[in-house]
């Protein structure tokens, strides 16, 4: 199994309300798949892919946004493209999936033509309940990921800087995700977000508790953040969390669901007490953190059949849904995969 490092990239948030607005979000889709490493056949099928999506969402749903992250494995690179709108969703999603089949009197080959062209391709689109698409364009095919990854994290609109971070270190057996989220936004934000991001690889068999304590120290001459951090070890089942601030944390497994609890304060300035909690987690469960960019009254159970689905398309569909729109927002979303 090979090791596993990642810590998030950049995400590019595109608006799509308007045909115009198509050619704008291929062009800057194709310039950051170029920028990362794909070559020209991949950059093409990234272009097809975006003008694809990108026409679906104003033909069957007005507006929309696509997010794009860059994705690294071992020596391979690739792009993830998530398609979010709030459009009719598509009552039968294996048929639409056909070329020729079309609800608005277009040739209907564009989710053909994407499964077809990207690496990998899923779609989450229950009627009247919006269309999720996720795909991956690779340089090469990733060796077999241990550790399955969604993650949003966007500024607040109108800021060019993100003052929420995440990073996940480690390999098969043994993981440790941190979120921090920046006191208020913007430049000094990212810098409190920056300076937490970077404990874990620096200490990486510190535990979750250990790690808070090393960035109140880190961040001391910061505006200061939240932070959570949580350790999965062994084959997944199980795992620690520690936190301070406002960064939500949630366990959820078929029948279960175990919110995690972070202490008062701000990282850097206040902390009053730093408590580790121990919880089970079963390989196919979901670990969701998420800032107060996001409302916390969401439920899984609402969204038929969303917990099966790969944890980008949990994160995008959350962050559609919930983001209070005033904020940076971040949702990281993990699942250990089952071995064997």
């Amino acid at each position: 199994m090979p090791s596993q490092t990642s810590i998030h990239q950049r995400q590019i948030r595109l608006g799509v309300a308007d045909r115009s607005e198509v050619g704008a979000a291929r062009r800057a889709a194709q310039e950051l798949s170029e920028a990362i490493g794909l070559d020209t056949t991949q950059v093409g099928k990234v272009g097809l892919c975006i003008t694809e999506a990108a026409s679906n969402i104003v033909k069957h749903a007005g507006r929309g946004q696509i997010l794009l992250r860059a994705l690294s494995l071992d020596e391979a690179v690739g792009l993830e493209i998530l398609a979010l709108d709030r459009g009719p969703g598509i009552v039968n999603v294996q048929a639409s999936l056909q070329d020729g089949v079309s609800t608005a009197g277009s040739p209907g080959t564009g989710l053909g033509a994407l499964g077809r062209a990207a690496d990998t391709f899923e779609i989450y689109a229950p009627a009247q309940r919006g269309t999720a698409l996720r795909l991956e364009i690779w340089s090469k095919p990733p060796p077999p990921a241990h550790l399955e990854i969604g993650a949003v994290c966007l500024p607040k609109a109108g800021e060019t800087v993100c003052g929420d971070a995440w990073t996940i270190q480690g390999a098969p057996g043994r993981y440790t995700a941190l979120v921090t989220d920046g006191l208020g936004h913007g430049l000094e934000a990212a810098r409190a977000a920056t300076a937490a991001i970077g404990v874990p690889g620096r200490r990486p068999e510190d535990d979750p508790a250990q790690l808070i304590e090393l960035c109140h120290r880190a961040l001391a001459p910061t505006r200061g953040a939240a932070v959570a951090v949580a350790r999965l070890s062994g084959g997944g089942e199980k795992g620690s969390f520690a936190g301070v601030g406002n960064i939500a944390a949630r366990v959820e497994m078929p029948g279960t669901r175990r919110q995690l609890v972070s202490h008062n304060g701000t990282l850097g300035h206040t902390m009053r007490r730093v408590q580790q909690f121990e919880f089970n987690f079963a390989p196919g469960g979901l670990l969701i953190f998420h800032s107060d960019g996001l409302a916390t009254h969401w439920n899984l159970g609402e969204y038929p059949g969303l917990a099966n689905r790969h944890p980008a398309i949990i994160a995008g569909v959350l962050y559609r849904d919930h983001e209070r729109g005033r904020d940076d927002v971040t949702v990281l979303v993990l699942r250990i995969r089952a071995i064997g």
